[in-house]
């Protein structure tokens, strides 16, 4: 009864192997070599398959098999041009980062910014302005040396009350211990490292990690 049963469970194992061999039914040129080869053995001697249907298969597999070898190489090109694009972001490590805007979004709540100030400095005001470039707020800037420098502004306006909700813009004029006036904006930083994560690449400027794409300007 074993003996029996036995054959009936192999075959069902190798029925199972074999459906789930090319489980997205995906075709290859193996496959499709497999299938003329098939075909010429089945076909009917009385009416066998002509030179010309030949030459069109065979034809067919030889262009199946130079687009994998296309792809393949264009999938290694792309690996070797994404590596190289690194590299040369690690070369902007010292430089600095534009980020194309000096604007922050003020929302009934306070705002903290970060600024660099790429020479010491002996005294000055960071400046808010508004829309239509009216400063609305002064922030003292402590002297200090060159760096980026940490605020926070809380929405009151030099006037008195507090500003709308909008975007606003950010700016400083202050003078180094020479005595020199010197100005800086926000949106602007020196790269100090690369991080390169899940496939993407992440420059740190100031105390954060932000995407390459999304700085406008190196120099």
């Amino acid at each position: 009864m074993i003996n029996a049963t036995t054959p009936t469970t192999t075959s069902s194992t190798k029925t199972s192997t074999s459906a789930y061999e090319n489980p997205d039914g995906i075709l290859g040129k193996d496959d499709f070599l497999k299938l003329l080869l098939t075909q010429l053995q089945y076909q009917d001697p009385t009416e066998p398959t002509d030179a010309e249907t030949i030459l069109t298969q065979t034809s067919q597999l030889a262009a199946l098999e130079s687009a994998e070898n296309t792809n393949k190489a264009l999938e290694e090109l792309a690996k070797t041009l994404a590596t190289g694009d690194q590299l040369s972001v690690i070369a902007a490590i010292g430089k600095t980062a534009d980020l194309g805007s000096n604007a922050i979004a003020y929302d009934d709540a306070e705002v903290t910014f970060e600024m660099y100030f790429p020479s010491d400095v002996a005294s000055g005001n960071v400046e808010v302005l508004d829309s239509e470039g009216k400063v609305v707020k002064t922030i003292t800037i402590p002297a200090s040396s060159s760096g980026v420098e940490q605020f926070t502004w809380d929405g009151t306006l030099s006037t008195g009350g507090f500003a709308d909700p909008a975007l606003y813009y950010v700016t400083a004029s202050y003078k180094d211990p020479q005595g020199n006036d010197l100005t800086t904006r926000l949106g602007t930083y020196p790269i100090e490292s690369v991080r390169f994560e899940e496939g993407k690449t992440l420059v740190k400027i100031g105390s954060n990690y932000v995407p390459v794409e999304n700085i406008k300007e190196i120099y």
